[in-house]
């Protein structure tokens, strides 16, 4: 088994002070360089950056940018969910505005009040209409062809409720990154 890795689908400066707060209160490292909207970093340097990383689950970002189509963060998603080096304990699937997407289906989502939905939220976190089996977003589609062991739902990480601002302490965030070391097996203390 490679290191541990948690897949995010948001890389933006909210996204980021986000999931670094998040990272902080759970004690995991996260890849801030592969933050970016969409992500800089090339392939070969992020498998570098998560190698270094002291401790695990490591928390990656991964972002389109915005790009309907495959861009560099779903080629990114595909290459580290493909790497031997690397076990994916889940993928957070964010929600966007983005037209013309496939989406893809979750085992559940966390809205914008912190409860577990048995389907997909929007990009505000809230439910989708029954019926509704994907979240849709720029990063998403990708997931589809690959094996994942868990896909979480979240709305727009850091903008979705004011409850999930870094400053407010990340708590929609943390919530589904505790859920998804839930599901493997562990547990991290949060940080007040």
């Amino acid at each position: 088994m490679g290191k541990k890795i948690i897949l995010i689908t948001d890389g933006d400066n909210w996204a980021r002070r986000t999931i670094e707060a998040a990272g902080e209160r759970l004690g995991l490292p996260t890849i801030s360089a592969s933050a970016g909207n969409p992500t800089p970093l090339p392939a070969a340097a992020l498998r570098e950056e998560i190698k270094k990383a002291p401790g695990e689950p490591v928390l990656v970002m991964a972002d389109d940018g915005g790009e309907p189509r495959k861009g560099h963060g779903e080629r990114l998603l595909e290459a580290l969910l493909r790497d031997d080096d690397f076990q994916v304990l889940g993928v957070i699937a964010v929600a966007a505005n983005t037209k013309r997407v496939t989406g893809v289906p979750v085992h559940f989502s966390i809205t914008r009040e912190g409860r577990v939905h048995r389907g997909p939220v929007d990009k505000e976190g809230r439910p989708e209409p029954p019926g509704q089996r994907k979240v849709e977003g720029d990063t998403v589609d990708v997931l589809n062809g690959l094996q994942v062991p868990i896909v979480v739902g979240i709305g727009d990480i850091g903008k979705m409720s004011p409850v999930d601002r870094a400053d407010q302490g990340a708590r929609i965030t943390t919530r589904a990154i505790e859920e998804i070391l839930k599901h493997n097996g562990l547990m991290v203390g949060v940080q007040t």
